[in-house]
């Protein structure tokens, strides 16, 4: 009976094709840019839930459109990461992203402590979303250079194409914040105090 060489294995783990063979040459950077890969898929399926419960959270159907809207790309974000992962030989894989875990539950709390059907509750939410698109921004602003310095440039190519896909969601939310939401916020604010100085007065 043949038996397998080393080299016929070495590709191989339990029975299973291993994506990369050569994870122990990497060098730092590239494991590090691997790891930031990992963050980013595991922030963004957690985000997928977050943004149905922000969608459903909102006041004004702007916002709700506009989470909606965010919730598919957010989608299409999610494959084109497990597409960077096939480009460069590695399996899809999330890894636990602290600081995406901290930015939704700062919005969990957003929603827990503003009243429902509010205006104040949509300005709060975009602030939340802001902060969230901003850690993104960031990060896949880095992964970019990063994949261009590798040389791998058709992930730095689907990397900035999310990237942009992040800058155009944060104008969006500003765009709504200071059209009507801010602004109406204030006024309910305004409402909310005349009316407690009514009341009082009455005692």
């Amino acid at each position: 009976m043949a038996t397998k060489t080393a080299s016929s294995t070495a590709g191989q783990t339990n029975g299973k094709t291993a994506y990369s063979n050569g994870q122990n040459k990497e060098n730092p950077l590239e494991k590090f840019f691997h790891d930031q890969l990992k963050d980013m898929y595991y922030a963004e399926q957690q985000l997928l839930k977050a943004l149905n419960e922000m969608k459903s959270a909102s006041t004004t159907e702007e916002l709700e459109d506009a989470f909606d809207e965010h919730l598919k790309q957010t989608e299409r974000q999610v494959k084109r990461l497990e597409k960077v992962f096939s480009i460069i030989g590695q399996k899809p894989e999330g890894k636990k992203c602290e600081a995406m875990d901290g930015l939704i539950k700062e919005g969990k709390t957003i929603i827990s402590e503003t009243k429902e059907g509010t205006m104040t509750r949509d300005a709060a939410l975009i602030i939340a979303a802001q902060k969230i698109e901003h850690y993104e921004i960031a990060t896949y602003g880095g992964l970019v250079a990063l994949a261009l310095t590798l040389g791998k440039h058709r992930a730095a190519e689907l990397l900035d194409k999310t990237l942009q896909e992040e800058h155009d969601t944060d104008d969006k939310l500003t765009d709504i914040a200071e059209s009507c939401v801010n602004f109406e916020a204030e006024e309910e604010d305004e409402k909310s105090e005349h009316s407690m100085d009514t009341s009082s007065s009455n005692f």
